[in-house]
């Protein structure tokens, strides 16, 4: 790893070189073969727009809206772009609906629930209710925010929370009523019209978390899918958030955090004068903010046209279908649930066949997936995040998940050592050093300076890291993976 600081500047060309040179060993971002954390329309010329919309507001800072105010035109233009596709604005039944332009969801997840929570100012251990199928990000809001977490159960055959439950988990503390649209892990969306109905006759906000499918689910509706209503239309919705930077192709990270009326947002606000300098008032959690992720996402929407995006969701929608099918035609996989946006999540009943393996024997072959650790009465389960840019490739998926089947079927399930099976059983996180830690990730394969050539940090094959992962239970889970993410983030000189 070379010098981020050298004593003499170094030429441009070579910088960037240096840059491509180390975004080679990165998972591909475009060509539809990585089903998670990046969101491809493979619109040509897009990206191209995108960066020059960046750069023209790359260095406008969106703390102070009076000295910037092409900004602040538009932040007010996305989120009355959301707005309008979320049930809101004039013409609806919440025609006050106002935004905030944020830095992705877990930012507008973190501001919903601070929002909430100081809009009741005289509860003193405020509680937060949502499924267990909800973003981690909210378990994080509530860790920084100082809520009580209190998470309802999901059925293990529809993948969802029943309101009932919800309403009896609500308190006189709680404070906010959390729900998804749809969840992430599974890709269903929750009853929404049932929580928001049971959080309103309790006095209690309700947040929908459409982070993932808030932009798409309106333009499924226009095809004419089943969508069931998650919006402002539902009165007892309070709060929405929707991340452009998934399902509108906005480069990241944009998102809006959406609340009905202007006295509810109110809370989400910080301003403080008693200290010397300016008087300090921030809508969001950063104060500093790049005017380039909005200009970018301002182009993207704008260039895109809810033509565009309606037949992006139509592209999407057939390889959505295609992959399912793909499943279906697999001995020994099923669906964890009809697709009702664009998640494909599979798992396996047949013991001989390690979906860790699976997962491996698809990266071979070009298909970078999402595995996902077994949870309460949810089996582990490969997570496929579909975009426009898979409907070119979809057709080779079926022929390569048959392959990759029988390749892991072959192997066989992943065998970890038994003082290992019993070291995840029997360790708390109080006693996993960061020298065991460590030793572990050399025995896994992950050992070495992270950077360094001859030691890549991360193995070809993540069967067995991910095995042991799925043995332990979350708490000794959350502190290996704690104190791994620790070895990888050390400085290079």
């Amino acid at each position: 790893m070379v010098e981020a600081l050298p004593a003499q500047g170094v030429p441009a060309d070579q910088v960037l070189a240096e840059l491509r040179g180390l975004r080679a060993a990165d998972r591909p971002t475009h060509g539809g073969r990585l089903f998670a954390y990046v969101y491809d329309p493979a619109v040509p010329g897009l990206d191209e727009l995108a960066r020059s919309a960046h750069a023209l507001s790359a260095h406008v800072n969106g703390l102070d809206p009076t000295a910037f105010p092409s900004l602040l035109a538009m932040e007010n233009a996305l989120v009355g772009a959301a707005s309008a596709l979320l049930g809101g604005g004039p013409g609806t039944t919440a025609p006050e609906v106002v935004g905030s332009v944020t830095s992705g969801g877990t930012e507008s997840l973190i501001l919903a629930v601070k929002t909430a929570r100081d809009a009741r100012p005289e509860i003193t251990a405020p509680r937060l209710v949502a499924p267990a199928s909800a973003h981690a990000a909210f378990a994080k809001a509530a860790h920084y925010l100082g809520l009580v977490l209190d998470l309802v159960p999901v059925s293990p055959v529809t993948l969802r929370p029943d309101p009932v439950d919800i309403a009896a988990a609500i308190t006189a503390d709680t404070v906010l009523v959390a729900c998804s649209a749809p969840s992430y892990a599974h890709g269903v969306i929750d009853p929404v019209a049932e929580i928001a109905q049971v959080a309103a006759d309790a006095g209690v906000r309700c947040h929908v978390d459409a982070c993932f499918g808030g932009w798409v689910l309106p333009f499924l509706r226009r095809l004419g899918e089943p969508v069931p209503p998650f919006d402002f239309t539902l009165a007892g919705v309070t709060s929405i958030s929707v991340d452009l930077h998934k399902y509108a192709y906005a480069p990241k990270g944009v998102s809006v955090l959406l609340h009905r009326d202007p006295t509810l947002r109110a809370p989400q606000y910080f301003s403080y004068a008693d200290w010397p300098g300016y008087t300090m008032i921030n809508p969001v959690i950063s104060s500093t903010r790049s005017g380039g992720p909005i200009a970018a996402a301002y182009a993207t929407l704008r260039h895109l046209g809810q033509a565009g995006y309606l037949e992006l969701t139509r592209t999407t929608l057939t390889a959505v279908r295609e992959l399912a099918d793909a499943v279906r035609a697999v001995d020994g996989l099923r669906l964890m649930s009809e697709p009702q946006a664009t998640v494909v999540c599979f798992t396996s009943d047949d013991s001989g066949l390690d979906l860790f393996v699976l997962a491996d024997e698809l990266t071979v072959r070009g298909w970078h997936t999402q595995p996902q650790m077994a949870y309460a009465d949810l089996p582990a389960s490969i997570h496929l995040t579909v975009t426009p840019s898979v409907a070119a490739s979809v057709a080779e998926f079926g022929p390569d998940l048959v392959a990759a089947v029988a390749a892991a079927r072959a192997l066989g399930p992943v065998r970890l050592p038994e003082e290992l099976l019993v070291a995840a059983a029997t360790l708390t996180p109080e006693q996993l050093t960061a020298d065991l830690v460590a030793a572990l990730a050399v025995d896994l394969g992950m050992g070495g300076k992270p950077g360094a050539d001859d030691a890549p940090p991360v193995p070809d094959r993540m069967a067995e890291v991910n095995t042991l992962l799925n043995t332990a239970p979350p708490p000794l889970r959350e502190k290996l993976l704690l104190e791994f993410l620790s070895l990888l983030q050390q400085p290079t000189y």
